[in-house]
C-alpha cells in the first residue's frame, strides 16, 4: 500500500507541475473489474489514497471514479474525502460489456447523494461508454437528454471506443446539442496534436494515456506532456467563451 501511494503522489506532482486544473483517483490497476459493488478493501484503499491526494492538490478539484460501475462507493469516497465530483461510468441505460452487463445506478447514487447530504460532490456521467455496447442503438444526443434529465447527471463524459481512443467529431457534436447548456467532458483520447480540434466542442477533457512518458500507460506522469497538452488547450475555446464572446 505506502508504495502505491508514493506512485500515486508522484503522479499527482507531476500532474501539478504540468499545470493540471483537476485531478482524477481511479483503481484503473484492479483489473479485471467487478461489474458493480467492490469489495471492502478497495473502497478503504480508495479512501486512504483520496485522502492523500485531496491534501497533496492545493485545492484543486479532485474526481473519485471506482471502476467499473461502484458509483456509491466513489461518492461516499468523495464525501469523505473532501473530493468534488464521482466519475460514473454507467448512470443511465444498460451497456454490455466485458463485465457482462452493467445497468443504471442512477436511483441509488442520487438518493445516496441527498442521504450524505453530499449535494456539492458532481456526478460526471459517462455516454455510451467506452469498451461497452447498448443493449439497443440510441442516438448520442438522446443518450446524453437522458442522462441529464433523467439519470440527473451535473455533466457528461463523451469517449472513444477505448481507452486512450479519441471521440469521433460528431459524437461531441451531437452532445453538445444534447446537453445544452450543461458541460460536455472528453473522456479519452485527447492529447496535444487533437486537442484543438477536439476540445473546442467540449468543456474539458480527462486524459492520463498520452501525458505518461512516451504515451505509455503504465508509466508514471510526464509533467513536460501534460504542460504540452495544457498549452494546447489554451488556444481553444470552449463552447461557453465562444458564446460569451459573441455577446
Amino acid at each position: 500500500m505506502a508504495e502505491v501511494e508514493r506512485w500515486v503522489l508522484d503522479d499527482v506532482a507531476a500532474y501539478l507541475e504540468g499545470g493540471a486544473d483537476a485531478l482524477v483517483v481511479e483503481n484503473f490497476g484492479d483489473g479485471p473489474f467487478f461489474a458493480g459493488s467492490v469489495p471492502p478493501q478497495t473502497v478503504a484503499s480508495m479512501a486512504v489514497l483520496a485522502r492523500a491526494v485531496v491534501q497533496q492538490a492545493g485545492g484543486l478539484p479532485v474526481g473519485i471514479n471506482v471502476l467499473r460501475n461502484d458509483a456509491a462507493s466513489a461518492l461516499a469516497v468523495a464525501a469523505a474525502t473532501g473530493a468534488a465530483f464521482v466519475r460514473v461510468n454507467v448512470l443511465s441505460g444498460a451497456m454490455v460489456t466485458d463485465q457482462g452487463l452493467i445497468e443504471s445506478r442512477a436511483a441509488e447514487l442520487l438518493r445516496l447523494r441527498r442521504l450524505l447530504e453530499a449535494r456539492h460532490v458532481l456526478v460526471l456521467a459517462d455516454v455510451l461508454v467506452k469498451h461497452a455496447y447498448p443493449l439497443a442503438a440510441q442516438p448520442i444526443a438522446e443518450a446524453v437528454e437522458d442522462t441529464l434529465h433523467r439519470g440527473g447527471a451535473d455533466g457528461v463524459i463523451v469517449s472513444g471506443v477505448a481507452t486512450g481512443a479519441a471521440p469521433k467529431l460528431e459524437d461531441l457534436q451531437e452532445a453538445r446539442r444534447g446537453a445544452q447548456a450543461a458541460p460536455v467532458l472528453i473522456g479519452s483520447g485527447c492529447d496535444a496534436a487533437n486537442a484543438t480540434r477536439l476540445a473546442s466542442h467540449a468543456d474539458g477533457v480527462i486524459v492520463a494515456s498520452s501525458l505518461k512518458r512516451d504515451g505509455r500507460l503504465a508509466n508514471p506522469v510526464d509533467p513536460a506532456r501534460v504542460r504540452q497538452l495544457q498549452q494546447a488547450l489554451e488556444q481553444c475555446q470552449t463552447p461557453t467563451e465562444r458564446k460569451q464572446s459573441l455577446q
